[in-house]
């Protein structure tokens, strides 16, 4: 039961957001030079992994704290919420795992220098900021903002520059098309969470503009990767995974409360998807 606990605080599902955009990022360095150390991308891919489940971990014991998860939460298990873990045992492992995560931005600082340190910093540092601290992001609105910079720009653009030792116009829109996926699927969580994040105070941006505007939100963040594949022709064979985008908008419009779980697969399944393709233009 311990085992199964750590799984669901961990929530696997969710690791789409730190793979995804390593992948892109490695596919556009890939895209100039096939002869790469592409041993930096594994760490680069690690790192990510393990911020991403501290992140998880931070939220899940700092939500609880606070309040804003409770026994009407209509998401996943959260097992702060459901006594099956201590707050602290999981902020505890939460700061394991940021430790395991510098470790492995050691080779890439290495490489790349203080660019890369500054992105470690900054990524563990918000990792724990986006629920923690005296401000936490996600309490003002600001997730969406923390999303599309770290699980996006950042992401890609730091991969990308490890391995390449260099930065471009076009890794910034690859960086923003994955980090608006991942906004797709905060968006959907905070729509879901909406009524319990009001009661609590969670001033997430679900909570600011409402539930029509959240539905547009999503709609944007899941579409407009696509449109930015007009400026980077290479990769056009992704568009293949324009349908699953505008199942996932129909679906989000469709669904009310629990229902928006399934939307939450669907996002996931998407940046899945948006991200091998984006590879594969590549290696095809």
């Amino acid at each position: 039961m311990a085992l199964k606990a750590w799984l669901f605080a961990s929530r696997p599902k969710t690791l789409s957001a730190a793979v995804a955009p390593v992948l892109a990022g490695a596919a556009l360095a890939l895209e100039e030079n096939r002869d790469l150390p592409l041993r930096y991308a594994l760490y680069a891919l690690l790192g990510a992994v393990f911020i991403q489940i501290a992140t998880n971990f931070i939220n899940d014991a700092l939500d609880f704290k606070r309040g804003a998860d409770t026994a009407a939460r209509l998401g996943p298990l959260r097992v702060t919420q459901a006594g099956l873990l201590s707050p602290e045992s999981v902020l505890r492992a939460a700061y394991v795992c940021l430790g395991i995560a510098a470790l492995f931005g050691i080779p890439l600082i290495l490489r790349g220098g203080w660019p890369l340190l500054v992105i470690g910093v900054a990524s563990i540092v918000a990792a724990y900021a986006y629920t923690g601290g005296p401000y936490p992001l996600a309490y003002h609105g600001l997730g969406e903002l923390f999303v599309l910079l770290f699980f996006g720009i950042v992401a890609v653009g730091g991969t990308y520059f490890v391995l390449t030792l260099r930065f471009g116009l076009h890794v910034f829109l690859a960086g923003l098309a994955l980090g608006l996926l991942a906004v797709a699927i905060l968006a959907i969580n905070n729509l879901r969470d909406i009524d319990g994040d009001r009661a609590s105070n969670k001033r997430t941006l679900a909570v600011r503009i409402g539930e029509r505007g959240a539905r547009v939100e999503v709609a944007i963040a899941a579409l407009l990767p696509f449109a930015l594949l007009l400026f980077m022709p290479r990769f056009f064979l992704t568009l293949a995974a324009l349908p699953v985008a505008l199942v996932l908008v129909w679906k989000v419009y469709a669904s009310r409360g629990a229902e928006l779980n399934r939307c939450l697969a669907i996002a996931g399944v998407l940046q899945w998807i948006f991200s091998l393709l984006f590879l594969a233009s590549v290696l095809i």
